[in-house]
């Protein structure tokens, strides 16, 4: 063990155990104190949907959902979410039924690539969630976090509006 420079043993960091609900599934997991929910999810629980594009929070490739708001997994470090809701893409569907809002991206070709794709419907159901948006206008402005490089905004509001008017 090394020494701080005020002669005082330097500590070494260890994993903090978190319990989550991920996906509707209780959890326990060891995460060290830097780790961010993104990399937990990508590197070690092997859920690969949502996407790491920027890093910095601005393109939100990205978000997930945690107790039914959207969040930048990126920007989050997981020690944050010990006690939280998690729904990732891959834990929208009940079984083979989609969600509704993955099928109304499908109804409505909301992709191209499909890179930003995961991000942009764990947006749209948080926007959702929030009951904030009430027409085409509030849901460009709100959904303005998430980033599509192929330019298939028209068709991702599109859906969501969809989804929202079924809603209403």
């Amino acid at each position: 063990m090394s020494a701080t420079p005020n002669g005082a043993a330097a500590q070494p960091f260890v994993a903090r155990t978190i319990r989550l609900t991920l996906n509707g599934q209780s959890r326990e997991l060891d995460v060290l104190p830097w780790t961010t929910l993104l990399d937990l999810l990508r590197e070690q629980l092997d859920l690969i949907g949502s996407k790491k594009g920027c890093d910095h929070g601005q393109c939100g490739a990205c978000t997930v959902l945690r107790d039914g708001k959207r969040i930048n997994a990126c920007l989050t470090l997981a020690v944050m979410c010990d006690g939280a809701t998690l729904t990732t893409i891959e834990g929208l569907a009940s079984g083979d039924q989609l969600h509704p809002m993955q099928q109304a991206f499908i109804k409505h070709d909301a992709f191209q690539c499909g890179y930003c794709t995961p991000g942009q419907i764990c947006s749209a159901v948080g926007l959702a969630n929030e009951g904030r948006a009430h027409d085409s206008v509030q849901v460009k402005e709100l959904m303005s976090g998430n980033l599509c490089r192929c330019g298939a905004y028209t068709n991702i509001r599109d859906a969501i509006e969809d989804v929202l008017g079924g809603a209403r």
